[in-house]
């Protein structure tokens, strides 16, 4: 008999700005502090473009609009919050209008109180090192690899 694993459906969206900024999210949970691109775990009933239109109005209080999906990981990735899970992670590009109507207070990081607050990086500064997980460490390198062209 197998260990039983728990599925584990996150969506998280990749918005970027009109000055080549990406918004990433800092978060404290439980006094474990992380950063991620914005987005969270799939509600059961949801699709992963509602998820992620929830997770933004949550988040930001915004209403994005979802557009294609950039990545989604093809391989075996255990949670950190509970080993016997079983990641999914679903990256969209998403746009907003009036990104500059976001809120992003200057912040400590790592955040220290719970909570969560969000920051603009330039996709020149963005940086595997700025997040805590390593699908976000992947996708912050291939994104950064696919938009290079466009920012020289």
């Amino acid at each position: 008999m197998g260990l039983k694993t728990n599925f584990n459906i996150r969506v998280y969206g990749l918005l970027i700005n009109d000055l080549n900024q990406v918004l990433i999210s800092d978060e404290c949970r439980n006094g474990y502090a992380f950063t991620k691109f914005p987005g969270g775990g799939m509600e059961f009933g949801e699709g992963f473009k509602e998820t992620l239109v929830r997770e933004f109005q949550e988040e930001l209080d915004i209403e994005i609009e979802v557009n294609e999906l950039f990545y989604f990981n093809e391989f075996f990735q255990a949670s950190k919050f509970n080993p016997k899970d079983q990641l999914f992670s679903f990256y969209y590009l998403v746009t907003y209008s009036n990104w500059q109507l976001i809120v992003t207070d200057q912040h400590q990081v790592p955040l220290t109180q719970e909570g969560e607050k969000h920051r603009w990086i330039s996709i020149k500064d963005l940086n595997e090192e700025l997040f805590t997980f390593p699908i976000d460490k992947l996708v912050c390198s291939q994104l950064k690899r696919s938009l290079n062209p466009l920012l020289e």
